[in-house]
C-alpha cells in the first residue's frame, strides 16, 4: 500500500511530526451504540486534516474483553467488533494517507488478555508445560503455596500475582500480572513471544501502518530470579549507582528486543517509526532506548509532569534536549494523554503544590482549582510545546481546552484502578469522557441523536467546549491550535533542530530558533517585554501594551 507522494517524500517525518492521539472509544460513534469506532474516526478525518496534524495515533483497536479499555488484547492481528472490521481499518488507513495523515497504532507487548489463545492453553496444560512457559507462572510462597511468589505490586492496586485453580480443582500456581488480573505478563525470554510480536509488526506494516506506540515499553523484561523489590523506589533516584536495577522496570534486556524491532521497521522501503511509553525518570535511562538502532522516539513524561513554573520548565527542557542530542534522537513534547489529568485541570491548581511524580486527578482533588487560569495556561503550554525542537503530541480534545471531568459517579467509573483499590482511587476515566462535537444533541455530537448513552457520562455543559462552539469563536483554543499548526508547517525554524536560550528574567521561558524565530512565555505576575523589533506571529492571549501578560506565550519573528 504505497504512500501518496505528498507524504512519502518526508522520510524523517517522525523527527518533527505533530501526532494527534485518538482514544477510539471516546472520539466519534458512527453506529449509535455509545462507543466510538473506526468509521467514526473516518468521519472526522476532514476535521483532522483541517487541524493540521501530521499523524494520528490510535489506542488499541484489537479484540479485547475490555478489562482495561483494550489494553488486554486477545488477538493482535484482528479488529475488535465494537470498533468495526478489518475492511473499515484498511479504509481508514487509505483515507488518512490520502488526507496527508500517517497512522500509528498502539501495541501492547508486556501482557495479553487472559482470553488470548496462549493463556487459555496455558491454563489447560497445567504446571511445567511449554504453554505456561510463554507467561510467568510460579509456585507460591508459604507452606501451602498460598502466598504470592514475591512482593511485587500491581499498578492497579494489590499484589501483582493471581493464583489459578488447576484442572483438578486444587489451588495451583500464580501468574504475574503487573496490571489487572485479566492482563497476564508474557515471558519475553521465550522465542514464541518474540516471533509472535515480530509477525504482528509485519502484519500491520504490510497494511500501511506507519508506526507503533509501544505500551509499557520499559516493562517487558523481568529479573531472572524475580527478586523482591524490598522497598526499592521507581523511578530510581538520580544518584542510583550503576548496576542497581529495578527487578521489573527498565531491565537492560529490553534493549535487545527493540533492536530486533528496529531492524524490522528499517526493512521497509517506506519509513516506519516507534514511540515508546517509557516511564523511567532519569534522562540517560530514557535516551538509552533511543540509540540509533533502537526506538525512534519516546514520550517525554518529564515535560508532561512538570509544573507550570519557569525554573522547572527550563530545567526539564534543557535536560531533555541535552540527553536526546547525545544519541541523535528528536524529543517529543506531550501535555496529556488517556492516562493523566487533562492539562487545563492540572494547570488550574496551585503549581507550587503539585507533585510532578503524580499526574493523575487523584493527587489534585484536595487542591483549589481555577479552571479559567488552567485553560489560559494550557493555551500557553500548547504554543510552548509546538515551538520546541522535535515532535509533539495532542490528545483528543486538548485543542478544545477540555477539562478533566472530576465528578463522574463512582458507579459509572470503568477504570480497573477503581476496583483494584477498592474505590480508594478514582482512576483515569475523567480524561476519557467522549468528545463533544456539537453544542447540543443527546451526546453533543459524539453519537447520532437517539443512540445509546455514551459509555461514560458527559457533563451537562459539555457542549460549551465543543468543536461547534469553538468554530464560532475566532479566539477559541481550536482557532489557536489551527493557526499554530499552520505556522509550524511554514516556518523553517520549527520542527526538528535546536534552540538558544534567552535570559528574559526568572519568571520567563524564552528562546530563539534559527532562522529568525522566537518564543517568549511569561509565567510571572508582571508583563514581560518582547525584544526590540520583534513582530508578533501568534499569541496565546491578548498582549498588554505590546508586552506579554501572565500565563501567555508569544511567537515572534525576530528582526
Amino acid at each position: 500500500m504505497p504512500l501518496p507522494a505528498a507524504i512519502a517524500a518526508d522520510r524523517d517525518w517522525w523527527r518533527h511530526a505533530v501526532v494527534y492521539q485518538i482514544y477510539p472509544r471516546s472520539f466519534a460513534d458512527s453506529n449509535g451504540d455509545g462507543v466510538g469506532d473506526i468509521n467514526g474516526i473516518r468521519s472526522r478525518l476532514p476535521y483532522l486534516a483541517s487541524l493540521g496534524v501530521d499523524a494520528i495515533w490510535i489506542n488499541p483497536w484489537y479484540p479485547s474483553p475490555m478489562e482495561d479499555a483494550g489494553y488486554d488484547v486477545s488477538d493482535y492481528r484482528a479488529i475488535e467488533p465494537v470498533f468495526g472490521t478489518m475492511a473499515d481499518a484498511e479504509a481508514l488507513v487509505a483515507e488518512a494517507h490520502d488526507a496527508g495523515i500517517r497512522v500509528i497504532l498502539d501495541i501492547v507487548p508486556n501482557h495479553t488478555s487472559d482470553q488470548h489463545r496462549w493463556f487459555r492453553a496455558a491454563l489447560a496444560a497445567g504446571p511445567g508445560s511449554p504453554e505456561r512457559d510463554r507467561y510467568i507462572f510460579r509456585e507460591g510462597r508459604g507452606p501451602h503455596g498460598d502466598e504470592p511468589p514475591n512482593d511485587w505490586r500491581s499498578e492497579f492496586g494489590g499484589p501483582a500475582w493471581t493464583r489459578v485453580t488447576e484442572a483438578d480443582g486444587r489451588p495451583g500456581q500464580w501468574y504475574l500480572r503487573l496490571f489487572a488480573p485479566g492482563q497476564p505478563d508474557v515471558n519475553w525470554n521465550h522465542p514464541d513471544v518474540r516471533a509472535e510480536f515480530a509477525e504482528t509488526l509485519r502484519f500491520w506494516f504490510d497494511r500501511g501502518i506507519d508506526g507503533f506506540r509501544i505500551d509499557v515499553a520499559h516493562g517487558l523484561v523481568k529479573d531472572a530470579d524475580l527478586r523482591d523489590i524490598a522497598g526499592l523506589p521507581f523511578p530510581l533516584p538520580d544518584d542510583t549507582p550503576d548496576g542497581v536495577e529495578h527487578p521489573h522496570w527498565d531491565q537492560p534486556g529490553v534493549h535487545e528486543i527493540f533492536r530486533e524491532w528496529r531492524a524490522i521497521a528499517d526493512s521497509y522501503a517506506e519509513p516506519k517509526a516507534f514511540c515508546g511509553e517509557i516511564w523511567v525518570g532519569r534522562a540517560h535511562r530514557l535516551t538509552a532506548y533511543l540509540r540509533p538502532d533502537e526506538l525512534h522516539t519516546a514520550f517525554n513524561f518529564n515535560f508532561l509532569t512538570c509544573p507550570w513554573l519557569a525554573g522547572p520548565l527550563r530545567e526539564v527542557i534543557t535536560s531533555t534536549l541535552d540527553a536526546h542530542a547525545s544519541v541523535g534522537a528528536p524529543p517529543t513534547w506531550v501535555l496529556g494523554n488517556h492516562d493523566v489529568c487533562r492539562p487545563a485541570s492540572r494547570y488550574a491548581r496551585p503549581q507550587e503544590q503539585i507533585d510532578p511524580g503524580f499526574p493523575n486527578l487523584q493527587h489534585y482533588l484536595g487542591l483549589p482549582s481555577d479552571l479559567a487560569v488552567g485553560r489560559r495556561r494550557a493555551r500557553a503550554a500548547a504554543l510552548l510545546s509546538l515551538a520546541l525542537p522535535g515532535g509533539a503530541y495532542i490528545y483528543e480534545g486538548e485543542e478544545f481546552g477540555l477539562p478533566e471531568v472530576e465528578d463522574i459517579p463512582m458507579e459509572a467509573r470503568q477504570d480497573p484502578t477503581v476496583a483494584g483499590t477498592g474505590g480508594a482511587e478514582i482512576g483515569r476515566d475523567g480524561c476519557r469522557v467522549p468528545v463533544p462535537w456539537t453544542t447540543g444533541g443527546d451526546s453533543f455530537g459524539f453519537s447520532p441523536d437517539g443512540a445509546a448513552a455514551p459509555w461514560l457520562p458527559q457533563p451537562s455543559d459539555w457542549g460549551t467546549y465543543s468543536a461547534q462552539a469553538a468554530e464560532a469563536d475566532p479566539d477559541s483554543s481550536l482557532a489557536l491550535y489551527r493557526r499554530a499548526l499552520a505556522l509550524r508547517s511554514r516556518i523553517p525554524a520549527l520542527g526538528d533542530g535546536t534552540l538558544a536560550w534567552v535570559d528574559a528574567g526568572p519568571d520567563a521561558v524564552a528562546f530563539t530558533r534559527d532562522p529568525g524565530f522566537g518564543c517568549w512565555v511569561n509565567l510571572g505576575a508582571e508583563p514581560l517585554p518582547l525584544p526590540a523589533g520583534a513582530r508578533v506571529l501568534l499569541a496565546s492571549d491578548d498582549l498588554a501594551d505590546g508586552a506579554v501578560p501572565t500565563d501567555t506565550a508569544v511567537w515572534v519573528e525576530l528582526a
